[in-house]
């Protein structure tokens, strides 16, 4: 009987690892790329025999001594569906492959922002019926060194059913493709909100390089398990040296209370998530608590409260009563508050706030924090007092560099593919200067990597969102950075889609996905698919002092430059020596602009658009496309000095 069953299992064993396996990217339903060598590749056994059938295709190949194999198929045209049949010891038959043109899209959370968040989503969901529109997504992974395959992913068709869960961005984006050349669009969605663009670079690409290569080699082979348990200890070390105690949930059913001593709790500022604050970038649960004081005459009227936007989920308390709950992240909170539960005197409001993933806490407009009396308002905009009692320890993807590249970009290496959309910027921020080093970094990585030449890349430069309260006075983080990705423009074949009037300067994800779709696909439409067009805004060229004015020159200016409706032109200042920027009188001349100001009468510089939220400008071409913002000066900038670091 004993060998019986050990015959049985070596069986058993023997048969599976003989099973040739495909990566998770080659599944029923894959888009491949036309027009272009078709890398096929896969695992089996040792020296195994592999025979690959697609279309009128034959290849036959060898697994090499680990056990991979690859094959190129050669060329084929937009079609399908096909077939494509791999066969080893067994045989794996992959259904509904269709040929034409695929994209990679990637980046944090402005590129993972799903089509039911967008505007008008519930009839842009109603209205899909493409299946000629394919979407793939990829599962959020880290890794400390490269692997061979994806967690978990599948293909998808663009329908009703599908849809509402795609990368918004790069749906509308192969809608418009598939509009336009009426072929199969594939999109790979590999995206990570609130990740820096070293996680996405490869170990290789920074010991190669100058700026990086000193931090990459203190950087060992890292080991998940390790890293989460040193991340731990950071995590709950740093909570302890903010609040000056430690994270725990003892107690906290008294915390909702009016007669609640919070006196050694810190304080936050609100509305603004944590992630920018003392709190940091976690997870997890963590009460807040505002005191007010009220009059006889308030604590006896009708009440609502404004509570802004919370992410992800809340519960409200005023006095103890609790008075509303939401999880929905991006949904404003309004709440009656019963009668008789506000008092003369001293108030408060109590909110346990759970964040699951992404940023945390209290956000949105400061006039959406209040509480309304009908005939007034009483604010609450300021400091809460705080207190974090749980926290959801996990590997964040910035703990190390390379952890998103090895986990959820080399398993795609190498997949034939017409090009990439990137959508970030965001969590880079904070070292500006040095993203016009590690952003071009990152892009010829992946070029050396896929080995498809210059492939098309594709990104999205930052629009308003006022994170900092930055501007040319003090300085502004976002503008730095939406330099940074202008620069990166000279690399070739690059392109960027200027979002300075479609963004939402009190919301980090504005919601009109369509247009930077649109946008992106102007340019593909007329860098790759032969339909040229005016596909981009004008760009800085160059200045020209004369007197108390400074002349500013532009490229790519279309039909010309315009403002819309004709109006004043608005987000020019101006210098001298001094470096102190005042704001300037700007209009339009043979297609140039002439600034000037009263208050400067020997000028040097000019900034146009130089803050966190730029959105006041309203530079255009007659093609309607905005002006990126730019400044003349080349003087130094408050993020020149900072660096990529990993924590120890």
């Amino acid at each position: 009987m004993k060998k019986s069953v050990i015959f049985i299992f070596l069986l058993i064993s023997v048969l599976a690892n003989a099973n040739v396996r495909m990566p998770l990217i080659f599944s029923d339903g894959m888009v491949l790329q036309r027009n272009k060598q078709i890398p096929i590749w896969g695992f089996a056994d040792a020296n195994e025999s592999v025979e690959i059938h697609f279309n009128k295709q034959i290849k036959k190949t060898t697994a090499d001594k680990n056990g991979k194999w690859t094959v190129n198929l050669a060329a084929e045209k937009a079609g399908g569906p096909f077939e494509l049949i791999v066969i080893g010891k067994n045989q794996i038959t992959i259904k509904n492959v269709l040929v034409g043109e695929v994209w990679i899209c990637s980046g944090q959370s402005n590129m993972e922002f799903q089509v039911f968040k967008t505007m008008n989503a519930e009839k842009e969901i109603s209205s899909a019926d493409y299946p000629m529109i394919r979407h793939f997504g990829v599962a959020q992974d880290l890794s400390g060194t490269p692997k061979d395959d994806l967690k978990q992913g599948k293909w998808e068709e663009a329908n009703k059913e599908n849809v509402g869960n795609f990368t918004a961005v790069g749906y509308y984006f192969a809608r418009k493709l598939y509009s336009e050349l009426k072929i199969p669009i594939g999109i790979i969605n590999t995206s990570w909100g609130g990740t820096n663009v070293e996680t996405w670079t490869s170990r290789e690409a920074f010991e190669k390089s100058d700026e990086f290569k000193s931090m990459i080699a203190n950087v060992p082979t890292v080991d998940i398990n390790a890293i989460f348990e040193t991340y731990k200890k950071s995590v709950l070390d740093n909570l302890k040296k903010v609040q000056g105690f430690d994270v725990s949930m003892e107690n906290e059913e008294q915390f909702k209370n009016l007669d609640f001593q919070d006196n050694n709790w810190p304080e936050i500022k609100v509305p603004s998530l944590w992630e920018n604050q003392q709190i940091g970038n976690i997870d997890g649960i963590v009460w807040m608590r505002k005191t007010i004081v009220l009059t006889a005459e308030q604590a006896k009227k009708e009440a609502v409260l404004h509570l802004a936007k919370v992410d992800d989920e809340d519960k409200t308390f005023v006095n103890g009563v609790e008075v509303g709950t939401n999880n929905l992240w991006d949904a404003k909170r309004i709440y009656k508050i019963p009668a008789n539960v506000l008092k003369e005197g001293t108030n408060v409001i109590a909110v346990r706030i759970t964040d699951y993933s992404g940023g945390g806490g209290i956000y949105g407009d400061p006039e959406d924090l209040k509480i309304d009396f009908k005939d007034s308002n009483f604010p609450l905009e300021g400091l809460w007092k705080f207190n974090v009692i749980k926290v959801r320890i996990e590997v964040s993807p910035n703990s190390y560099p390379s952890l998103l590249y090895n986990a959820m970009v080399n398993p795609l290496v190498p997949y034939a593919m017409q090009g990439v959309l990137w959508y970030q910027g965001e969590a880079n921020v904070w070292r500006a200067k040095q993203y016009k080093k590690a952003f071009p970094l990152m892009i010829n990585d992946w070029r050396t990597k896929f080995k498809q030449g210059n492939f098309p890349f594709y990104f999205v430069q930052l629009s308003t969102f006022d994170e900092f309260g930055g501007n040319s006075q003090k300085g502004s983080r976002w503008a730095e950075l939406r330099e940074a990705q202008s620069e990166t423009l000279k690399l070739p074949n690059t392109g960027m889609a200027v979002t300075t009037d479609i963004g939402n300067a009190k919301d980090i994800h504005p919601t009109n996905k369509q247009d930077i779709g649109l946008r992106l696909a102007a340019i593909a439409m007329n860098n790759i698919y032969g339909k040229k067009q005016v596909h981009s805004g004008p760009t800085y060229k160059s200045q020209e002092i004369k007197g108390n004015q400074i002349i500013l020159s532009f490229d790519n200016i279309g039909s010309g430059l315009s403002t819309p409706n004709n109006d004043e032109l608005k987000g020019f200042e101006i210098a001298g020596a001094d470096k102190v920027f005042h704001s300037a009188k700007a209009i339009i001349k043979d297609d140039k602009i002439i600034v000037s100001s009263d208050q400067v009468q020997n000028p040097v510089a000019v900034h146009y658009g130089w803050a966190d939220d730029d959105t006041k400008i309203n530079l255009f071409n007659k093609e309607k496309f905005p002006v990126s913002p730019f400044r003349t000066d080349n003087w130094e900038m408050i993020t020149a000095n900072e660096k990529y670091e990993v924590s120890k």
